[in-house]
């Protein structure tokens, strides 16, 4: 197998919750251009289905499909219809995330269990469902995406966001325990931790900060439309075959800092 093969993503399926927009539509773009059948999955139907008839335009099939990654129906829901259509599922990537701004001592506990509920919940019922399947399959990929927010505390004038930061921490420990016990069935766990890019989520913290952030950030910038599909793609693909249980910093350097 040469190097390019070994990123080809040619007959394979990928699962990508919250495809429908910010990071996982920019993954979703990422694998259908390496060949991937696409199932974009999130709660706004709407944004998943726009997303697939752009990714068909690239020669493959593709599927959306509604779904509240908290909610084991939906889940479930998911796996089915993927089996149904496409017969297998190798690469999963758990991306849909929700987040709260709120001081730490004012946090309402709603709040607190919606974003642990999506973050943390979801990402393991997705891991588990289709975790089953790969382990018939004898193999897959899973990509965790959690946060530079998750590797320790965050400045509260900057990022008071301490369920998030919760949840994002704990997806990294979830990540590699995963990657232990499933190492068996030749499921690969793996984790990207983003640093600042322009997303929905992130918007009103760049919107007041984009300065700052820039200046504290080696690169001098922001992450951008290119900037996240390269390492998800290494992890989905061949070429990571021998990488488990890793969290994968894409933050423009910006925690290489003391």
């Amino acid at each position: 197998m040469s190097i390019l093969e070994m990123f080809e993503l040619k007959g394979k399926t990928a699962i990508i919750t919250g495809g429908g927009r910010g990071l996982g539509e920019q993954i979703a773009k990422g694998y259908a251009e390496a060949g991937a059948n696409i199932v974009l999955c999130s709660r706004k139907i709407e944004a998943c289905e726009e997303v697939a008839r752009e990714l068909k335009e690239l020669g493959v099939e593709t599927l959306a499909i509604q779904c509240d990654v908290s909610n084991p129906d939906d889940v479930l829901k998911v796996v089915d219809e993927t089996m149904e259509r496409f017969g297998r599922i190798d690469i999963l990537v758990n991306n849909s995330g929700a987040s709260w701004g709120a001081p730490s001592l004012e946090m309402p506990l709603d709040a607190w269990n919606k974003v642990i509920n999506v973050n943390l919940t979801g990402t393991f019922l997705m891991s588990q469902a289709v975790g089953k399947v790969m382990a018939e399959q004898k193999g897959g990929k899973i990509v965790n995406i959690a946060s530079v927010a998750g590797l320790g505390g965050t400045h509260p004038d900057m990022m008071d966001t301490v369920g998030y930061n919760a949840s994002k921490g704990a997806i990294i420990t979830l990540t590699k325990d995963l990657a232990v016990k499933w190492g068996r069935h030749q499921i690969n766990v793996n984790a990207i931790a983003p640093g600042f890019f322009p997303t929905k989520m992130s918007k009103v913290l760049i919107e007041r900060g984009r300065d700052t952030l820039e200046y504290m950030t080696p690169l001098g910038r922001l992450g951008g439309e290119e900037d996240l599909k390269g390492v998800a793609l290494f992890l989905a693909s061949e070429a990571a075959r021998y990488v488990t249980g890793q969290i994968i910093v894409v933050d423009g350097g910006k925690s290489a800092m003391i």
